[in-house]
């Protein structure tokens, strides 16, 4: 994982998932549920926006996003 993933905040992780297609279908208390057309699902901790988030729970979220290096780049979350 690149050193810049740290200071991802959740507004921007939220707009990259929305940009990659990602629809929000639930909220659950601090928890966003995103679903994609092709069955991926990914739950979003929502604390606050301008809040990042720790790095295993970004890696999580990341591989459950089923982002590469290269889609990251893409959506601009890394350089």
């Amino acid at each position: 994982m690149k050193p810049e993933l740290k200071q991802i905040t959740t507004k921007k992780f939220i707009r990259a998932l929305e940009k990659n297609g990602f629809k929000r279908t639930k909220k659950k208390g601090g928890h966003l549920v995103y679903r994609h057309p092709d069955g991926r699902r990914i739950v979003v901790s929502f604390h606050k926006s301008g809040g990042t988030f720790r790095r295993k729970t970004l890696q999580g979220m990341i591989e459950d996003a089923g982002w590469t290096e290269n889609d990251l780049r893409n959506l601009g979350l890394i350089k």
